[in-house]
């Protein structure tokens, strides 16, 4: 598609393609990095108010909180964007 609209001359550089690429994985890093900083906050503050309840009485408190398979999945695919935009950048690693 790029490669159309630069020989039609409405995109004038060569590294349109490129250039949107990287701003997409960087858009797609930034977006995962806050989505884990925001479910990261929220579940500490689960945690807090877990304890608060417990020490009230209000519950009892003996199970824990489950292993958050999104947080991981998360982690996971910010992974793979830095190697991504690494590889991208740099001109190195499986992505380039």
């Amino acid at each position: 598609m790029f490669q159309k609209l630069h020989e039609a001359q409405v995109v004038k550089s060569a590294y349109a393609a490129g250039n949107f690429g990287k701003a997409l994985v960087l858009l797609g890093i930034l977006m995962l990095a806050l989505g884990i900083g925001y479910h990261v906050s929220y579940m500490v503050e689960l945690r807090r108010l877990r304890i608060e309840m417990k020490h009230d009485g209000l519950i009892h408190g003996e199970t824990r909180f489950p292993l958050s398979l999104t947080l991981i999945v998360a982690l996971l695919l910010l992974t793979i964007g830095l190697f991504a935009i690494v590889s991208m950048v740099f001109g190195v690693g499986p992505f380039h």
